[in-house]
């Protein structure tokens, strides 16, 4: 009886590990292209539907840097355009969140933010964290490094 409890635990053991290791090669590569077309998906729905007001996440290639935002709270700002071909514009409060210096025309950014509509594709603000912590958090990741 014993023996056959044994085996039966190695076998688990095994069959776990096997499944373990499949879903660690597998998953994180599917879910990263599942979410990074939903997210694209989501945003060009709320474009199409002038929704504004909503917290979406994505990525997109910089095909524009502008001048930072000096009136009022400090924005860095640049343009993307994402899969869709959609462009938009983030603002990104650089008195709450690091400026990201080295980013260049042709870089991808990841970002999670508010969405706010207008007729040249939108506008993503609210990168950063929430000092007072009512709103919820938001990120700009470039080269690895994540800017909140």
């Amino acid at each position: 009886m014993k023996k056959l409890l044994i085996i039966m635990l190695i076998g688990a053991g095994i069959y776990q590990w096997s499944v373990g290791k499949t879903n660690a090669v597998i998953a994180p590569e599917n879910q990263v292209q599942l979410v990074n077309s939903n997210a694209n998906n989501e945003i060009q729905s709320a474009y199409q539907n002038r929704r504004s007001n909503v917290q979406l996440k994505g990525n997109g290639t910089v095909i524009k840097i502008l001048r930072d935002d000096n009136e009022g709270s400090r924005h860095q700002k640049f343009i993307l355009r994402l899969s869709s071909g959609q462009t938009l514009l983030i603002a990104h409060n650089i008195d709450l969140a690091p400026r990201i210096n080295s980013i260049s025309d042709g870089d991808s950014v990841q970002f999670y933010g508010e969405y706010e509509w207008n007729d040249k594709g939108g506008v993503i603000h609210w990168t950063h964290h929430d000092p007072s912590g009512r709103h919820v958090g938001g990120w700009l990741k470039h080269n690895g490094r994540t800017y909140q």
